[in-house]
C-alpha cells in the first residue's frame, strides 16, 4: 500500500475545520483511504475523520491539523 505523509503545516483552515486537499491522480478514488495521526513516540494510530470529494480533489478534514499520513492503494 502507497502512503503519503503530512505535517500539521498542510492544513489549510476554511470556516471551523482544518483541511488537506489532494487530486484524485495522487492518490486515486479514495474507496480504500485510511488516515493515521502519527503519535508522539513515532507510531501512528487510525482515526476516523471527515473525507470530501469535490471535482478532481479529496479533502481531509478535522476540527484541528495533525502530522500524521494517509495510506491508499
Amino acid at each position: 500500500m502507497a502512503h503519503k505523509e503530512f505535517k500539521k503545516e498542510d492544513f489549510v483552515k476554511k470556516d471551523d475545520e482544518y483541511q488537506l486537499e489532494y487530486a484524485k491522480s495522487e492518490i486515486g478514488e479514495g474507496s480504500n483511504l485510511i488516515v493515521e495521526e502519527k503519535n508522539e513516540d513515532g507510531t501512528y494510530s487510525v482515526i476516523q475523520v471527515p473525507i470530501k470529494r469535490f471535482n478532481e480533489s479529496i479533502f481531509i478534514a478535522a476540527t484541528e491539523s495533525f502530522d500524521g499520513r494517509i495510506i491508499f492503494e
